[in-house]
């Protein structure tokens, strides 16, 4: 059931890198959300939300023993390439390597943040700090 990253993350830093206009990533954001897993209509309850989002985001995470498997969601088009980003970033990857990546650092380096509402920014770090927190839960185990 765990969603897969549509697109590897030195694939997602180099598209971005070829586009001059922010117009080209934001279309890029949307086309790469347009690739996630389907999220199955059962977990879209209240429990799989997450706060602090603009948009409704559904996350429902499933750890295998050593590997954290993120299924996420958005009903915002725009969120969804975003998810694709944090997916790529954070999905299949071990609690501590989730605690130790930077991903504000990747933020920076895509220029994210600053080319989005403050709210959309806010459910972005929402996002990252529910699943840093489910990571956290699961370190040593």
């Amino acid at each position: 059931m765990a969603a897969e990253a549509a697109f590897a993350l030195d694939d997602i830093r180099s598209t971005f890198g070829f586009f001059d206009a922010w117009q080209d990533k934001y279309a890029y954001l949307i086309d790469i959300g347009k690739e996630l897993s389907p999220f199955p209509e059962a977990h879209r309850t209240e429990d799989n939300l997450v706060p602090g989002c603009q948009s409704q985001v559904w996350l429902l995470p499933r750890f295998d023993g050593s590997r954290l498997h993120l299924t996420i969601d958005s009903d915002a088009h725009i969120v969804r390439g975003l998810i694709a980003i944090v997916l790529a970033a954070f999905d299949g990857r071990s609690p501590r390597q989730i605690l130790d990546f930077d991903i504000e650092a990747l933020f920076d380096e895509l220029d994210l943040i600053g080319h989005l509402s403050a709210t959309r920014g806010n459910g972005l770090r929402a996002m990252v700090g529910k699943i840093r927190s489910i990571a956290q839960e699961h370190v040593g185990a």
